[in-house]
């Protein structure tokens, strides 16, 4: 079958959207185009793989190909390597051009490089607002510490808003492709999550507009496990359902129109967090090695215990200690977890339970909807002071301590952990602690209907300051690779 030279192929991948989408413009203005999505096997199954993120993104590009649809276009749906897919598509069609938005990680840049010695492939745009290599220093070197980052982030030209591209009213598309049918989900999708890019821009108007906006309450309510303070977005951030431009164009507008000096300082401190996450694609752009090992050539040779039997505990929520069980068991639900509380769970995981952190950052990507290659190692490097702008290694989150801040009355913990439902809120956080007759009083028998505290607080972080203390003694002073 041949269009002619006219047709180029939209190839999706992290941008399951029509608005602001630099690389769907650029194949509409060469012609006609034909998008088309690869079921990649790499991706959809691969050792980091998750049956819950696969059927939010099902069910985004079903959305999508709704929206195409009513542009009088479809989505083409093809499966395998993804040089191979698409070499046959476009041979199919006599494409004279594969238009798609870069992408970071070390695997999706192999993969383009693939693709790009056998196929005309031309990038553009990023999942962030900057691309990598515009926020460098003045000698042109990577940054490694947030801050100074995000003072050059900010002095990089925002998007305003005549800068968000608009959704192509009309998309010309060949007839007759052959396209696979969408899989179906092999699980089911967790309620407050409805995926396509009409949810995407829904939440974040509801997060962001009008005075009484939640962004305006973050700084407040944004570390609360037992309130909604957050925006949720990261799914749709992850998926391209919503670009990045969006989201910090909403929040500067949000800043702007703020009611009052808190209001502005609370919009500023959720920009900043849109900060970290593209602080953390950078970091993997530009250091690839983060994906296999800690960025502190220091750390790199602690001596992890590593017991598979406290992390299976760890990973099915029965570690004793409320809050992270909570959180672990909200991660199986639902896919989700409060930002607050990953970084409870993360902490207690490598510095309660000294196992690798790169255990638990496998296991995050293969329950979270949101599991982004680049804010996964941050956000764990970052909690095992491995990382690049990390958290010294001596910081140890004390999981009770926390849970009393940020969960204070218990409400999280009883909606998660229900055998602790009837636990007066003085023993919610510590059950360990109840006396016999309390614990009679509430049903819950501590070893039986909820478990002892896998280790002491107290004696595990002095074990982990002890292994974090000898592998820095011993480790060698120059980087070899």
């Amino acid at each position: 079958m041949s269009h002619g030279r006219s047709v180029a192929l939209w190839w999706i991948r992290r941008d399951l959207r029509l608005e602001d989408n630099p690389a769907l413009l650029a194949a509409c203005a060469s012609g006609a185009v034909a998008p088309v999505f690869v079921l990649d096997p790499q991706l959809l199954s691969g050792r980091n793989a998750s049956h819950r993120r696969n059927a939010f993104l099902f069910e985004g590009l079903r959305a999508l190909d709704q929206d195409l649809r009513a542009r009088g276009s479809r989505l083409t749906l093809r499966q395998g390597v993804p040089a191979e897919a698409l070499g046959e598509l476009a041979a199919e069609i006599d494409a004279r051009a594969i238009y798609a938005e870069a992408d970071i990680s070390p695997y999706a840049r192999r993969r383009d490089a693939q693709v790009a010695e056998r196929l005309p492939l031309v990038l553009s745009g990023w999942p962030t607002v900057h691309d990598p290599v515009a926020v460098l220093k003045r000698n042109g070197t990577p940054y490694t510490v947030f801050t100074p980052f995000g003072r050059a982030w900010r002095s990089q030209p925002l998007p305003g808003p005549r800068d968000l591209l608009p959704a192509p009213d009309r998309i010309r598309t060949p007839a007759g492709l052959a396209s696979l049918p969408l899989p179906q989900p092999e699980a089911t999708q967790p309620d407050g999550f409805v995926p396509g890019e009409a949810a995407a821009r829904q939440r974040l108007q509801h997060f962001t507009h009008g005075p009484r906006a939640a962004i305006y309450s973050y700084h407040l309510g944004r570390d609360r496990v037992n309130l909604a303070g957050t925006s949720r977005l990261s799914p749709y951030l992850r998926f391209g359902m919503l670009s990045a431009r969006q989201a910090a164009l909403a929040a500067l507008d949000a800043y702007h129109q703020a009611p009052d000096k808190a209001a502005r300082q609370s919009a500023d401190i959720w920009l900043n967090e849109l900060i970290w996450r593209e602080f953390f694609a950078a970091i993997l752009f530009h250091f690839p090695l983060v994906a296999r090992r800690s960025f502190r050539v220091n750390l790199r040779s602690i001596r992890w215990e590593n017991d598979p039997h406290a992390f299976e505990a760890w990973c099915g929520g029965r570690t004793g200690y409320p809050l992270v069980d909570a959180a672990m068991r909200q991660l199986a639900a639902t896919g989700w977890m409060h930002n607050r509380a990953r970084m409870v769970v993360a902490s207690f995981l490598v510095k309660d339970l000294l196992i690798d952190w790169r255990w638990g950052e496998g296991w995050f990507m293969q329950q979270l909807l949101d599991g982004d290659p680049a804010s996964n190692n941050g956000g764990w490097q970052w909690a095992a002071g491995t990382g690049t702008d990390a958290a010294p290694y001596f910081r140890v989150f004390n999981p009770t301590a926390q849970a009393q801040r940020h969960d204070p009355d218990g409400a999280y913990v009883r909606r998660w952990v229900p055998e602790l439902a009837q636990v007066p809120e003085s023993w919610i956080h510590q059950p360990w602690e109840m006396p016999a007759g309390v614990q009679h009083e509430s049903g819950c028998h501590l070893g039986e209907q909820y478990p002892l505290p896998l280790v002491d607080h107290s004696w595990a972080r002095q074990r982990t300051l002890a292994a974090y203390g000898r592998a820095r003694g011993a480790a060698p002073p120059i980087e070899k690779s």
